[in-house]
């Protein structure tokens, strides 16, 4: 999306988490090939070099300017990275073991404080706007907050705020980062004429302790079955919300499903740019949802999910199949718990009209639906893509159906 804009003309800019993928360099040249599981979430026994560059970040992939962390905030080495340097070399050696506050032992910088991280990103997205608006330049800003996921670290102006736990103060202070963000758009005169959109890549992760949220009377997955890193509904619905004063009117809702690999198309749609066919293989532009205008519904023929560990599901108007007897995550029943699953069905299909809790399995009563949709996941993956257009190749072997794990 970021080298689309950019080839039409707006500043790029990537302020936060990074998770797909930037190379560190080590002492003497040499990575450890292959890294040891032991280590690979401990920086603190690797040869990095923290003097050197950081290669195929956010640069590689369109955005001119990047300011963030790799991975998540409970992912080392914590240190910040700007345009490929590394702000500050590690001075010392922290973690966190505890279950809200969590974060894997690793190298520390000097100017990096696990609770500063999240306010400081949004400093630098309120400077970028501030910038970009006096520059009268258009531009593309993609601020991924690292909560709140974990550590669940909210800083003491919102510690108790809600009632709830740190989980929900931790919630309460994204929101309010959020409304910086917008403060600022407003304060530069180009709210009106800028898109904001607020979303999240999953559901709500068990280390906000759902038992504690519960005795107040808070379910973060509502009547939804699951939580983070399942391929249930709980795993995959999340909070999708539009501002775009000149285009959309306030309040608006809609029930049209819609999936997060759609962004791509839809900028295209909006900058009236076709995509080549080997781009956007899975995208569907949602523009006429977004303003009110006309269209064919359902726009998606039918979505596919993936979850933690690999379970494949696929999704067509009411019905949604699941490749797999387990959650594929981390709720029951456990894609490693090798007997429960035996008594189950290989299968879990379920009507999401009539069951949006995904409590009946509705396999062995509709195989007719289970033969059409493993016959259509099974086109996607043979076509390479969802939507129409040239076959395209996939990135590697794909398995609808999960293989067993070793023990």
């Amino acid at each position: 999306m970021a080298s689309l804009l950019k080839s039409e003309g707006y500043s790029t800019a990537m302020i936060g988490k990074w998770h797909l993928g930037w190379d560190f360099q080590f002492k003497g040249g040499a990575k450890p090939e292959p890294i040891p599981k032991s280590l690979v979430y401990d920086s603190a026994v690797l040869p990095i070099d923290y003097s050197q560059s950081v290669q195929n970040g956010p640069d590689a992939n369109g955005f001119d300017y990047y300011f963030g962390i790799c991975g998540s905030l409970d992912m080392n080495p914590y240190v910040y990275v700007e345009n490929g340097v590394i702000t500050a070399t590690p001075d010392r050696i922290t973690e966190n073991s505890s279950k809200k506050g969590f974060w894997r032992r690793g190298l520390t910088a000097a100017d990096f404080e696990h609770i500063d991280v999240m306010p400081k990103f949004v400093e630098k997205s309120v400077d970028y706007i501030k910038a970009q608006a006096r520059a009268e330049e258009p531009f593309f800003l993609y601020l991924s907050l690292p909560g709140p996921h974990t550590p669940i670290l909210p800083t003491k102006p919102f510690e108790g705020s809600t009632g709830t736990n740190l989980y929900g103060d931790f919630v309460a202070q994204c929101d309010y980062h959020v409304g910086e963000v917008v403060a600022a758009l407003e304060q530069a005169g180009i709210l009106e004429n800028t898109i904001v959109v607020f979303t999240s890549d999953n559901g709500c992760s068990s280390r906000a302790d759902f038992e504690e949220l519960l005795a107040v009377g808070h379910n973060p997955s509502y009547i939804y079955r699951g939580r983070k890193a399942d391929i249930y509904e709980a795993g995959h619905r999340v909070p999708y919300i539009v501002q775009w004063p000149d285009r959309i009117a306030p309040g608006r809702k809609s029930d049209e499903v819609i999936c997060l690999s759609d962004a791509l198309a839809t900028v295209a749609d909006i900058l009236g740019v076709k995509l080549p066919d080997n781009a956007g293989e899975d995208s569907v532009s949602h523009l006429a949802v977004l303003t009110g205008s006309a269209y064919s519904s359902p726009l998606r023929e039918a979505t596919v999910h993936h979850s933690y560990y690999g379970t494949f599901a696929i999704r067509k108007g009411q019905w949604k199949l699941i490749f797999d007897p387990s959650s594929g995550g981390w709720s029951d029943p456990q894609f490693n718990d090798t007997e429960a699953l035996k008594k189950l069905p290989s299968v879990q299909l379920y009507d999401l009209t009539e069951d949006p809790g995904e409590t009946t399995n509705l396999d062995a009563v509709h195989p007719e639906v289970v033969q059409e949709l493993t016959a259509l996941m099974e086109q996607y993956v043979l076509m390479g893509r969802s939507t129409s257009g040239a076959p395209q190749a996939n990135s590697g072997e794909t398995l609808i159906r999960r293989m067993p794990l070793a023990e």
